[in-house]
């Protein structure tokens, strides 16, 4: 392995990136190469980067990522702490509770989860003023003549630099522009869902309730004591509702008409669903790409490998790929080998957390009547779920958050 240039003032001069996002993976892979000396550029088509949010987790690999960045003393102090999930019937009645990392895997004590803006904020932080951020823009083209990559971007400004990659997300521009249109690498769950806030009227904090039907959840969610709660709405759909996409009426009328139900808290989600202004309305899919470059273009994060929420691992292996990718480019000159060795590294690790929200989803989302009745009567007894989720998807869920060991890379410590 070539040495790494971990300073700014080494012999090699800094390659000049351009990073399409500003979510997690791509302040996460700015940090690293700033670190390593590279001139980069984030642009982000929103006006700021996003606060808020729900809650995610950093386990496994990606804990050690973070350590790395010196993240962990205020990711601590950002800890959400969700102690309970209670599962509860379509009467509204209760079935059992458990705690989140009984179901995920996790370890109590060294997981983080931490809201979705807390960790983009110490991102951000950390990186300072040494990275330009462009918000409200976005690229339009791009030309790679193999020298250069030569970007337009929205605003009409125009960069040339030596590498872009793309970080924007499951439905990711970047992607588009390069690869083409993304049904050939979507591979879509069977699900829909919505997510929104709203008053929190419930008395919760620091747990979540499910509501479960076949093929249907109610979910209320309460990082801790405030004033407002996530709500979830999620059932399966053998096809994908593309046609709701630019319609948010029609988002709001196809959701409210599969929980028609005057039980449990239904009626209050399905009226803030309607009423809210921070509706989050998508389906759950995953991204599969033959490759993960073309040229002087790579991709990170959900553009390059989404695992999906019911993996529960989307952040976490975008915090290791960032790692790894800038690793990579630092300890090559010539890009190309770097992200051949940035996927052979990264994606058996993506891969396999792709396959939690395939092999474990069903405790949270049954999709057959003997799958909700055969979950609901593990929950009425404790001891046996204990030892069911040890012996399952739990184990299978820990071997996954920390299937891959982390280079060490000169400078990354």
């Amino acid at each position: 392995m070539n040495a790494i240039n971990a300073t700014h003032t080494g012999s090699r001069p800094a390659r000049r990136v351009l990073i399409s996002g500003a979510s997690i993976a791509g302040p996460a892979l700015a940090y690293w190469l700033d670190r390593y000396g590279f001139e980069v550029t984030v642009v982000e088509k929103a006006p700021a980067v996003r606060g808020g949010g729900y809650a995610i987790d950093i386990r496994g690999t990606a804990r050690e990522a973070v350590e790395r960045m010196g993240l962990l003393p205020r990711l601590r102090t950002a800890h959400v702490d969700s102690r309970r999930i209670t599962f509860v019937d379509t009467a509204g009645h209760t079935v059992g509770s458990l705690r989140p990392e009984q179901m995920t895997g996790g370890e109590a004590g060294l997981d983080l989860e931490v809201r979705r803006g807390d960790l983009a904020a110490a991102l951000q932080e950390a990186l300072g003023d040494r990275v330009e951020f462009l918000f409200e823009d976005s690229i339009a083209a791009l030309d790679d003549d193999g020298d250069a990559v030569h970007v337009v971007l929205d605003s009409g400004a125009r960069r040339d630099v030596d590498l872009v990659i793309g970080a924007d997300g499951l439905h990711s521009n970047t992607r588009r522009l390069v690869l083409g249109p993304e049904e050939p690498f979507h591979h879509y769950l069977g699900h829909v869902f919505a997510g929104f806030t709203l008053p929190n009227e419930f008395g919760l904090a620091h747990e979540a309730v499910i509501w479960n039907d076949v093929g249907r959840s109610a979910v209320l969610y309460a990082h801790e004591p405030a004033d407002r709660v996530h709500g979830f709405l999620t059932f399966t759909r053998d096809v994908p509702p593309f046609d709701a996409f630019r319609d948010p009426r029609a988002q709001r009328d196809l959701v409210a008409a599969r929980f028609p139900e005057r039980a449990w808290h239904v009626p209050r989600l399905v009226e803030a669903m309607r009423e809210a202004d921070d509706l989050f309305f998508d389906i759950v899919s995953q991204i599969h790409l033959p490759v993960w470059s073309r040229g002087r273009v790579a991709f990170a994060g959900d553009a390059a490998h989404a695992t999906s929420f019911l993996s529960g691992q989307g952040s976490s292996v975008a915090l290791a790929g960032a790692y790894v990718l800038a690793g990579e480019l630092a300890a090559h000159t010539d890009h190309t080998a770097a992200f051949a060795a940035y996927e052979h590294l990264m994606r058996p690790f993506a891969e396999r957390n792709q396959a939690l929200a395939t092999s474990g989803g069903t405790v949270v989302t049954p999709t057959t009547r003997e799958q909700l009745d055969s979950r609901d009567a593990l929950l009425r007894d404790p001891e046996s779920l204990a030892k069911e989720l040890a012996t399952a998807g739990a184990q299978a869920g820990r071997e996954a958050h920390s299937g891959l060991v982390l280079p060490d890379y000169p400078g990354a410590r």
